[in-house]
């Protein structure tokens, strides 16, 4: 149902039953996973946090991976940052 590289592979799902009596099927939001931080890239307004995910993450999905490094819920609320935290052992990092 996900890419092997998104934050949902391996979620649990449970049923509910909508207000119209519609049954669907919905994945629990895992929590963020917590990450030390090997530092901060400065990220120009006009840079994308899938531009940035590439960057540092070989990973154009990551964006999700960044969000949980820097405790922001949504993708929005990252983006609005300056700085954004890089993951250590993020593959984009030099030793």
């Amino acid at each position: 149902m996900f890419a092997p590289d998104s934050r949902y592979t391996g979620s649990a799902t449970y049923i509910v039953t909508l207000p119209g009596g519609r049954v669907v099927a919905v994945v629990k939001i895992p929590a963020p996973r917590t990450a030390t931080l090997a530092g901060y890239y400065p990220r120009p307004a006009s840079e994308r946090l899938d531009l940035v995910a590439v960057r540092f993450l070989n990973a154009p999905t990551g964006f999700w991976q960044l969000c949980d490094a820097n405790n922001a819920p949504l993708a929005g609320a990252l983006g609005a940052r300056q700085l954004i935290g890089i993951p250590t052992g993020a593959p984009g990092i030099q030793p």
